[in-house]
């Protein structure tokens, strides 16, 4: 994969934390990755990586998922429930390639899965691509219908003042539903916007991210007033008014 001329510059220099336990790979990607203009730092294996993140607070971590001593994916998850590196960008690097694996990552709220072996310039488009959706301005408008609220600025969703836990991949979907109410969506569309286009799961990610969505926004998930689905093509985000075809 050679597109790396379609990305802009990176402006400043960049911190990416690798945790790696592949001594090779390491190097590669250290010597690599400097080389296009990153600040690279990391750990051989996963014992202190919470603290040595909270150290160096990087703009964006590599994490392998099997690591000799630690599990990459509970790694991710205290990552992302702690308030000062809960927006960090994180990219998987595994050899698990099925498509459960994957969607397992992305739904503990990793932001791109790159399985082992990649091409270099490969990861380094989508570091790239990480950090061009981080300069990208915030919609920063909250989002109401249905008694739901969604603050892209805290990235916080309330259902008539509840909070609800959501991954970063169902939050990223049901914005942008909700910012298209009305508007009938195809599985293939939704992942083009939601995982983008350069993914590496199938459709059926789709209804089982909207089926978890569901369990956490309506009142009845088998019978939402939400999320609709439309037989045979999508989904629809359309709290006024029940579909056909539902």
């Amino acid at each position: 994969m050679d597109n790396e001329g379609s990305f802009p510059v990176v402006a400043a220099m960049k911190k990416i934390l690798l945790i790696e336990d592949d001594t090779d790979l390491f190097s590669l990607l250290k010597y690599n990755l400097e080389k296009e203009g990153f600040s690279l730092t990391g750990l051989q294996t996963g014992k202190g990586a919470l603290e040595f993140c909270r150290q160096v607070r990087p703009d964006l971590v590599l994490l392998d998922i099997m690591l000799p001593d630690s599990d990459g994916l509970d790694i991710c998850k205290r990552i992302r429930q702690d308030p000062d590196l809960a927006a960090t960008p994180i990219i998987f690097l595994t050899a698990r390639a099925s498509e459960t694996d994957r969607i397992v990552g992305l739904e503990l709220g990793a932001n791109d899965y790159v399985v082992k072996p990649f091409f270099v310039r490969e990861l380094t488009a989508r570091i790239k691509l990480q950090f061009r959706n981080q300069g990208m301005p915030p919609a920063a408008r909250v989002l109401q219908a249905g008694g739901l609220e969604l603050d892209p600025s805290s990235r916080q969703v309330r259902m008539e003042g509840a909070t609800l836990a959501l991954t970063a991949t169902e939050f990223r979907l049901l914005e942008f539903l909700m910012r298209r109410p009305g508007v009938v969506f195809s599985r293939e569309q939704l992942l083009n916007a939601v995982w983008g286009q350069d993914r590496a799961i199938t459709d059926r990610a789709v209804d089982v991210y909207v089926l978890r969505l569901r369990q956490k926004i309506e009142r009845d998930p088998a019978a939402p007033v939400l999320i609709h689905s439309i037989r045979g093509f999508g989904y629809t985000f359309e709290p006024r008014r029940a579909l056909a075809g539902v």
